[in-house]
Formats: C-alpha cells, sequence, structure tokens
C-alpha cells in the first residue's frame, strides 16, 4: 500500500440548513474527533466529512444527503465522498477508473449517524455506525392539544432560526398544497417574520395545477378563508411536461413514489424559476406526513403494528441492522428526501422544512401512539389534522382550515393522476438503462483507462511503498 498518500476525496464542502446549537466548524470537529454528544446537541441539518488518520468519518440529517463509493488507486482504496451519485462517477472518470464504478456499489450514509471506515484495503473493512439522535418514545401528553402544541411548536422554532439565518428582505417560496402541512407552515412562517421584526409577505405560496388538479381549488379555498390570496400565485403547467424518466435521473432512484412526486416538483419549480429568475430560498412541509404517521396502511406491506414498533419507520427506515436496509439508499425519509433535495438543487433553490429537524421528530416521536390510537387505524388517519391544527391555534393563534390528505402528484392532474402510476420495476428498469448509457462510456475500448495498481511517476518518487 502507498504510503503518505491523502485517500480521501470529498467533493462537498461542509453542508448546513438551519443548523442551530453548533458552528459548522464545531459540526465538523465533531465529525472528525467522533464527538456524538456535540452532533446531538445541535438542530437542524448537517452533512460534514473528516478524516483522523487512517479513519474517515462521516455523518448527516435527514435533509442532506451523503454518499460515497470505495475506489481502488495507487495500491489502496480511495474514498470519495458527494451528495450525488452521478457526481462520484463523474470524478472517477476524470481519473480514468470510470470501469470501476457501479452505482450499486455506492452507499449512503443513514441519517442521524456517524459513519466510520478504515482505509487499510483489500478486503476493506465494514463500516461502523454510531447514532446520535435517540429521542425518547412516547413519553409525552396523551392529550392531543397538548402534544400537538408541542410538536408544532419545535417546528416552529426552527423555521423561526432558519428565518433569521436568511438575508433581510430575501423572497420565500413557498411549495404549497393548501394540505395541513403546507398550510401550517404558510401560517408558521408568517408568524415567526412578524416576531422577528420582518414583513410576513415575504413567503409568497406557489401551487401547481397540471389541469383541473384538486390542489389548486383547494389552496384557493385556503388563502381566501385566512385572507392571504394576495401572496398566493397559481402555477398552471401543461400536463405534457411532465417527464418520469428525467425525475429519475434528477433524482437517481426508483422508488415509483418519490420518482412521481420528484416528476411534479420539477415542473413547479421549473415554472418558479423561469418567473423569479433570482428567488433562492424554498420552504415546504416535507416530514409532516412522516412525523404523524400519516400514511394510508393499505398502499403498502406495513401494519398498524409495525410502525407503532418502530418509532423512526418512517424517518429512517427498518434501521441499519435490519434484513431490508439498503446500503446504496438508506430507509425512509432518509432516503426519500431526495425528492426534495435534488429538484430543488436543479433549480437553484436551497429547500427547508421545519419538520425535517430532529427537534420536531423528537416531539412527534414523544407523541404517545398506542395509547391515543388504542388499536384503531381510523383515528391515525385523523390524528396528524387534529394535532397540527390544535398547534397553529396554540402557537399562532389561528384556526388553520384543514382538507383531506392527497399526495402531491394526486392533487395537481384531475383524474389523470392513476393513468402514468408507474411500477417500481418500470422505475428501476429505467434506472438501471440510464446507468449502463452512462457506462458504457468508461468501458467503451476507446477510452483511456487506468489500473488500480498504477502509481503515477511523481508520486512513486515522492513516496513509499509498504
Amino acid at each position: 500500500m502507498l504510503a503518505g498518500i491523502d485517500r480521501l476525496v470529498n467533493l462537498n464542502d461542509i453542508q448546513t440548513s438551519g443548523l442551530t446549537g453548533c458552528t459548522p466548524e464545531q459540526i465538523e470537529e465533531a465529525v472528525h474527533n467522533a464527538d456524538l454528544q456535540t452532533l446531538a446537541a445541535s438542530d437542524g441539518h448537517f452533512a460534514a466529512v473528516a478524516r483522523e488518520g487512517q479513519t474517515v468519518r462521516m455523518a448527516r440529517t435527514i435533509g442532506l444527503p451523503l454518499r460515497y463509493f470505495v475506489a481502488k488507486m495507487y495500491h489502496g482504496p480511495f474514498l470519495i465522498v458527494a451528495d450525488r451519485i452521478d457526481r462520484l462517477y463523474d470524478w472517477c472518470r476524470e481519473q480514468k477508473i470510470g470501469w470501476q464504478f457501479d452505482p450499486a456499489y455506492t452507499r449512503m450514509i443513514p441519517a442521524h449517524y456517524l459513519v466510520e471506515i478504515d482505509q487499510i484495503g483489500c478486503p476493506d473493512p465494514a463500516p461502523r455506525y454510531h447514532r446520535f439522535f435517540h429521542p425518547a418514545a412516547g413519553q409525552g401528553s396523551a392529550d392531543v392539544g397538548e402534544s400537538g402544541a408541542a410538536y408544532v411548536r419545535a417546528a416552529y422554532e426552527a423555521l423561526k432560526r432558519w428565518l433569521q439565518g436568511l438575508p433581510e428582505g430575501e423572497p420565500i417560496a413557498l411549495a404549497f398544497s393548501g394540505g395541513i402541512d403546507s398550510a401550517s407552515v404558510l401560517l408558521l412562517a408568517r408568524h415567526a417574520l412578524r416576531k422577528i421584526g420582518s414583513d410576513p409577505g415575504r413567503v409568497r405560496a406557489f401551487t401547481l395545477d397540471m389541469g383541473g388538479g384538486k390542489d389548486a381549488a383547494q389552496a384557493e379555498s385556503v388563502v381566501r378563508e385566512l385572507g392571504l390570496a394576495d401572496i398566493w400565485e397559481p402555477v398552471q403547467v401543461p400536463a405534457e411536461r411532465l417527464n418520469l424518466e428525467e425525475a429519475i435521473r434528477v433524482i437517481e432512484d426508483y422508488h415509483p413514489l418519490d420518482v412521481e412526486c420528484a416528476a411534479v416538483a420539477l415542473c413547479l419549480l421549473e415554472a418558479i424559476r423561469e418567473r423569479y429568475p433570482n428567488l433562492k430560498y424554498l420552504l415546504d412541509g416535507d416530514g409532516g406526513d412522516e412525523n404523524l404517521k400519516s400514511y394510508p396502511l393499505e398502499d403498502s406491506d406495513l401494519t398498524l403494528s409495525s410502525i407503532l414498533r418502530n418509532p423512526l419507520l418512517y424517518q429512517e427506515g427498518w434501521g441499519i441492522d435490519a434484513i431490508k436496509h439498503s446500503l446504496t439508499y438508506s430507509g425512509g425519509l432518509s432516503r426519500s428526501y431526495v425528492r426534495t433535495y435534488a429538484p430543488a438543487q436543479r433549480y437553484g433553490f436551497s429547500a427547508f422544512s421545519p419538520y425535517t429537524v430532529r427537534s420536531a421528530i423528537a416531539a412527534a416521536v414523544a407523541i404517545p401512539f398506542e395509547q391515543v390510537l388504542n388499536g384503531s387505524v381510523e383515528r391515525l388517519y385523523s390524528l396528524k389534522q387534529e394535532a397540527v391544527c390544535a398547534g397553529v391555534r396554540a402557537v399562532t393563534g389561528i384556526e388553520m382550515p384543514a382538507h383531506p390528505k392527497r399526495r402531491f402528484q394526486d392533487g395537481v392532474i384531475a383524474d389523470t393522476y392513476r393513468r402514468w402510476k408507474v411500477s417500481k420495476s418500470w422505475c428501476r428498469q429505467v434506472f438501471l438503462r440510464q446507468w449502463e448509457e452512462r457506462l458504457r462510456a468508461a468501458w467503451d475500448t476507446d477510452t483511456e483507462r487506468m489500473s488500480g495498481n498504477a502509481v503515477p511517476e511523481f508520486l512513486a518518487q515522492a513516496v513509499q511503498i509498504d
């Protein structure tokens, strides 16, 4: 093995969003020192990488993805880290080792873990996982009004801190369906802006309409009831602009619900960008459904028992020790947040949802769901509306209109959504085909390729070989 070579290629500087409790520099130092206590004391989002000797450490939260790939170069393992799979691949192509790459060999850091990898090579040791987020489950009030107020207040405080970190006067877009999560974010953001002495009109709500969708009518009803029609913009986009294959390329994943959600998000954000070329900041209510377990169980293989016995199932998946855990993709919202992150990044937005921060997740996990639900699935489906409306009332004094839940992609196109629903097998085939096309170039006989044993002459003269 070649000694004296820095084998970490970090294509990302430290990333943060709404970070509180620590500075970015303190997060980097904590990751370097494996200081879990400092990481736990922060809130908001970060993705950070550090190296100590032969050990590389990486950590992230839900809102910022982080991936890595182990390449073989100069007689040893090189760890390449980035937020996207294609950035890892592009670096390998630049180094003429694209032939080593396979997207399935990449790994996603699971949210709320510090991951350690020793670079000793052949065979590469398994990563070590150290958890830094330990919310207490079921310890809160069984009174939905009280627990809802605690949950929404945690989200509100995180949102206020994020807003305080923005340049004064900067406008803010809100992806707005008029549903419980986006409506609550609108009211909380306006309330927070008033409290910090800023103009609540900085937040502007945008609703996508691709032809007779229910969201447009719902959103208009909500803003009119709240007297906020002047800060609302419907965004009409032709249905033919919807491109599921492009969504797969952008999010680098093949879960059909996430692909569909990202496809309509791309349509909305592209249209906003065309209207407002300089708009940078974007709010949404992502994570609200996960926190209050507000998904129809009949659409999955989940049962009421499985979601109650796994308090962070929707946020983190089955867990790093489970058979179903995917190293390539992590799990839960830790995986699927790319449906928000990647479209926003594509069009130059910095996205944030107050429902994805650890303080809000902890407040949701504290709800004693088993006691509140008493075995009733129907009660589960009504819980989010009751809790969030009570919380918004407690924080802002406003009675928030509440409408039935529907998925983003289900609310933008009349009744035609069912006609373009896609299967996981179709999405996976598209994903693999897209990567086959890219990898073909790396394996092309006319493409210069470098062996993992090749040592550049200037390095061979400068360092010793163990």
